[in-house]
């Protein structure tokens, strides 16, 4: 049995509510274990697995939250440097399924996030589990 870490940035808490019910689900099916840990904003889920990932407690990880786009350049650059994060990250090994949805609104939010919808957090949780697999097969 693994032990997965969840790493969700709270920002928009009925939201996030919705991704972390599909990836406890999804991860609960699969007969793992899980925590949840709460970082302030989708530009701190990568430190928080980088961190986490030096306890050598957890198999693999989850990061969940939500950015949507405002009047400003900041949606750009929590988008895309939270993805950059999590990509390096993955690169140097670690099992990490992202489920950091960047959408233009709350209904594209909503629709990704329900569990009977596109279920965005199971499916996050799915892809940290068959990147466990593949490190089991080729590590």
């Amino acid at each position: 049995m693994a032990k997965i870490l969840i790493v969700e940035a709270r920002f928009y808490e009925h939201l996030n509510d919705l991704l972390l019910e599909g990836a406890r689900a999804a991860i609960d099916a699969a007969g793992h274990s899980h925590e949840t840990v709460t970082v302030p904003g989708a530009l701190e889920i990568p430190g928080a697995v980088a961190l986490a990932s030096e306890s050598g407690n957890y198999d693999a990880y989850v990061a969940l939250g939500v950015v949507i786009r405002g009047e400003t350049y900041h949606f750009e650059i929590v988008a895309g440097e939270s993805a950059r994060g999590l990509m390096a990250l993955s690169m140097d090994g670690l099992a990490i399924g992202n489920g950091i949805l960047t959408v233009e609104n709350e209904a594209q939010a909503l629709t990704r996030a329900r569990p009977d919808e596109k279920d965005k957090g199971g499916e996050a949780a799915k892809a940290a589990l068959a990147m466990l697999a593949l490190q089991g097969r080729f590590g």
